[in-house]
């Protein structure tokens, strides 16, 4: 007995060595897992629309824009065109965040055009009816850039009469698209992040991980908002449980004038509009006065 102590006692370094490095190893294995999965913990695309603008009784089109990819091949996004004949040539660019597609988003765009907009709804390669792979942050990124060039150059839609709006995610996307295109009229973000990192921070995920490191997909719009030539709008509802409300006022805070930003009580991420939709509504007028302003003072 006294023998097998013994040579426990020899053996135990070893074995925590061993244990250590198993644990190390999984640790390791987790980490570079994660690197090459991200994305799947940010997008949460889905394939069925379940309704359309109809629904609200504004009319549509389906609209199809070519993208062609790395390996030379042809994919499609798919997006519904609504005309305001009543619009004064005004086009909002609808961004939707990470999740579902465009049917999701159909209250809050068919709010734009009844505030009269004409509303360019798209759904990234990988959500709905657009083709493609999983979706990540560059091609969303891209497939921002082709919604754009479609109403510049088949729409004829001349860049100072489009703003650019995008939800949650959608923010990040539009942040992006305004940055790379000045000559838009304006940026509207709503329930807007600075950051997937500081998302992931605020929300205390995956804690044990270096995410600094691990993190490709970035959304950095703390980092390109400064950036802005175009007037920005920012929403954000005050009980916001998914991308806090301090992100909204943070960005507001580094972004250049022209900016206004509007906290909504009592909203949460996805019910701003309907929580308070006359301050929404006035604050949209509000954001356009301030476009003309800035328009007439470019011309002088």
């Amino acid at each position: 007995m006294e023998r097998k102590l013994e040579n426990f006692i020899h053996l135990l370094p070893q074995l925590i060595l061993g244990v250590c490095f198993v644990i190390l190893l999984t640790y390791a294995i987790f980490c570079i897992v994660l690197y090459f999965i991200q994305h799947k913990y940010i997008f949460f695309p889905s394939r069925v629309i379940e309704k359309t603008p109809s629904v609200y009784n504004v009319p549509f089109e389906d609209v199809w824009l070519s993208v062609k990819t790395k390996k030379n091949r042809n994919e499609r996004i798919h997006g519904w065109w609504m005309d305001n004949p009543n619009s004064d040539g005004k086009v909002l660019l609808y961004l939707h965040g990470n999740a579902l597609n465009i049917s999701a988003n159909i209250f809050a765009a068919t709010g734009y055009y009844k505030a009269g907009f004409s509303v360019f709804l798209i759904d990234y390669r990988g959500f709905g009816q657009s083709e493609g792979r999983f979706p990540n942050e560059s091609r969303v990124y891209e497939d921002a850039t082709i919604a754009w060039n479609y109403l510049v150059r088949q729409r004829k839609v001349h860049p100072s009469q489009i703003y650019i709006y995008g939800h949650s995610l959608g923010g990040a996307i539009a942040i992006d698209l305004a940055v790379k295109r000045p000559e838009a009229a304006g940026l509207i973000v709503e329930s807007t992040f600075t950051s997937v990192r500081n998302v992931i921070a605020a929300r205390k995920l995956f804690p044990i991980f270096p995410v600094n490191l691990i993190l490709k997909e970035r959304f950095d719009s703390i980092q390109k908002v400064p950036q802005l030539k175009v007037p920005i709008l920012i929403i954000h509802g005050t009980e916001d449980a998914t991308v806090p409300a301090f992100m909204g006022q943070t960005l507001y805070t580094v972004a250049p004038q022209p900016k206004e930003l509007i906290l909504v009580a009592g909203a949460d991420h996805n019910n701003v509009g309907e929580i308070a939709p006359s301050q929404y509504i006035k604050a949209v007028q509000s954001f356009l006065q301030v476009v003309q302003k800035q328009a007439q003072a470019t011309l002088h």
